[in-house]
């Protein structure tokens, strides 16, 4: 029998066409995938207030912010996955965020483009910065970030993606990734009321 976590992950992951939705006309522009995750954002496409504050807030949490009402933005019962975590509920997924000013000297967004909004589903490019306390050098990831939502609007699965490829939840990439979402919450200690 499927787990509660599991059931939200069948019905809710998300699955963009990265090529789609990113390519530029300008080929030069793409990399060798034919992708270009470096968000334009003149291009952006007009969303509602509602869903330009759910991307304001993921902003902020991805730059350390950890307040109260940024996580909100989350359902209760939310899952985050990327390259290196993937976590299955609210209290984990804040267990990321309050990761950020731990591991990070400054984490901020640059910019970020919609490319897709859709009744459940809000897609979008983003450019961050990141430069780790240890080593002070800065460096700049574009991602696809997408999220599926529920009908108060809240984010029910956010997916990030670095390159081109979907995500295998399989084998040893997703126990290591599941390990990260699992234990960080023993170091950070976010709020119970998550």
């Amino acid at each position: 029998m499927a787990s509660r976590a599991e059931k939200l992950h069948d019905q809710d992951e998300p699955h963009p066409d990265p090529q789609a939705l990113t390519s530029n006309p300008d080929e030069s522009q793409n990399s060798s995938t034919g992708v270009d995750y470096e968000p334009h954002p003149e291009s952006s496409l007009k969303i509602t207030q509602e869903r330009q504050h759910i991307i304001d807030s993921i902003s902020r949490l991805y730059s350390g912010s950890c307040s109260e009402d940024d996580m909100r933005v989350y359902a209760k019962e939310a899952i985050y996955d990327d390259p290196w975590s993937y976590c299955d509920s609210r209290y984990k997924i804040a267990g990321q965020w309050y990761g950020i000013p731990a591991a990070f000297a400054s984490s901020k967004t640059i910019s970020t483009e919609v490319v897709s909004n859709e009744p459940k589903l809000l897609v979008f490019k983003m450019q961050r910065e990141y430069t780790p306390r240890i080593v002070h050098f800065t460096k700049s990831v574009n991602s696809l970030v997408s999220l599926t939502l529920d009908d108060q609007e809240k984010v029910k699965y956010h997916k990030e993606m670095w390159n081109h490829n979907d995500y295998s939840h399989q084998g040893l990439g997703k126990v290591m990734k599941t390990l990260n979402g699992d234990q960080l919450t023993r170091v950070t200690k976010p709020p119970d009321w998550m």
